[in-house]
């Protein structure tokens, strides 16, 4: 007797081509590539770690290098504008461990001369942020149109050096210098987009490149990144099946405990519906097992140093209120933490008050919840030499 073939669920997968190459399971977004592809803006998107910010950058590069046939039965597949190669820049930022200055000059160089080969510009002799320029300028030169600039992570380096300000400094100095190339090179530029954890007044970054419209609080891309309850529905039904069965319910009751568990993101005041951890309703939905997967995979470096050093009652944090304008700019740190907890996807918003323009912040779901107390425990059951 035939049996279903066990669906590929891409856990961790972050490059669309293999994706689609492999037959993992996809929930199209496309439509949302689209969508800021008509816009025409540069952009920038803040979204917690595994959220699937990574595989939507591999996307976009795919459509833009012409992999038209990634992209079978797709919804950007019926969009009847041209059909257009442009090349595509695309810097990730996301794995090296960013201990020095050293370790990120040599990144950008590794990336740097990649592109160099790649566009012939012979760009030694400058700077990095110049040669990033010229690289910029000789791979609209060479191909005739205007060059897709992606960044992954940007804020990776002045993440992994929250606990050294004067590395911090250092990093944020060099980066800076960097990124402001694309505001000077907008004229060889056709699509940008920027991602990352955090936006903070400290990064010092978005002052310059105050070209940059940023979506992540935007309701039209609400889901970009993340799940709806209809995807899930939709597109998994064989793994809601297999995780009802194995935990003696239907596959109502599965839906329902991947709600309690893993739902509840809000990103902006008119949402209606909430957000599903991607990463957490794939491992359960492969694993058949219900647990705090995303959690699992560990608290941030740069949270875990600011929480042990905060004065602020982490048991606490349950419908706490803030300014609309400080998750996303106030300066963070050990005084100021909410910012950062939300932005780590450990708070979401809960309701908005209009007249006051604040937000009510609390818990997405119960992995976050009971993950997070159970983290921040030890900090309330011994007492430490020095919290301050």
């Amino acid at each position: 007797m035939p049996t279903t073939k066990e669906p590929r669920y891409p856990i961790g997968i972050q490059s669309f081509e293999k994706l689609r190459e492999e037959g993992y399971e996809y929930v199209d977004k496309t439509h949302h590539i689209r969508r800021l592809i008509e816009l025409g803006n540069p952009y920038f998107l803040s979204r917690p770690r595994r959220f699937g910010k990574s595989l939507l950058l591999s996307t976009i590069e795919a459509y833009f290098m012409g992999k038209k046939e990634l992209f079978h039965g797709l919804a950007i597949e019926k969009w009847e504008a041209p059909w257009n190669i442009h090349p595509v820049i695309h810097l990730d930022l996301n794995a090296d461990r960013y201990d020095s200055c050293e370790n990120l000059l040599e990144m950008l160089e590794k990336q740097l001369q990649q592109w160099e080969e790649l566009y012939e510009t012979g760009g030694k002799g400058i700077n990095h942020s110049g040669r990033f320029m010229s690289v910029i300028e000789h791979a609209y030169l060479k191909t005739g149109r205007r060059v897709v600039v992606l960044i992954d992570e940007y804020d990776k380096p002045l993440l992994r050096s929250f606990h050294d300000e004067e590395l911090q400094d250092k990093f944020r100095t060099i980066l800076t210098a960097f990124y402001t190339v694309l505001k000077t090179a907008d004229k060889w530029l056709h699509f940008v987009l920027i991602t990352g954890v955090t936006k903070f007044a400290q990064m010092g970054i978005f002052s310059n490149l105050n070209q940059l419209v940023d979506i992540s609080f935007d309701p039209r891309f609400s889901d970009i990144c993340g799940l709806t309850k209809d995807e899930i529905e939709t597109n998994f039904q064989h793994g809601l099946q297999k995780l009802a069965n194995i935990n003696d319910t239907d596959v109502k009751g599965a839906m329902e405990q991947l709600t309690t568990l893993y739902d509840g993101y809000f990103f902006n005041e008119d949402q209606t519906k909430g957000i599903y951890n991607p990463f957490s309703v794939l491992s359960a939905l492969s694993s058949g097992k219900l647990r705090y997967h995303w959690f699992a995979t560990g608290t941030p470096t740069f949270l875990v140093e600011m929480l042990k050093k905060t004065n602020h009652d982490l048991r606490d944090l349950d419908g706490v209120t803030v300014s609309a304008n400080s998750i996303s700019n106030d300066r963070a740190d050990k005084n100021n933490p909410i910012p950062m907890i939300y932005q780590s996807g450990y708070l979401t918003i809960k309701g908005y008050d209009k007249e006051f323009q604040t937000y009510t912040l609390g818990y997405p779901n119960e992995e976050v919840k009971y993950g997070f107390l159970n983290f921040i425990s030890p900090f309330y059951t011994s007492i430490p030499e020095d919290r301050n």
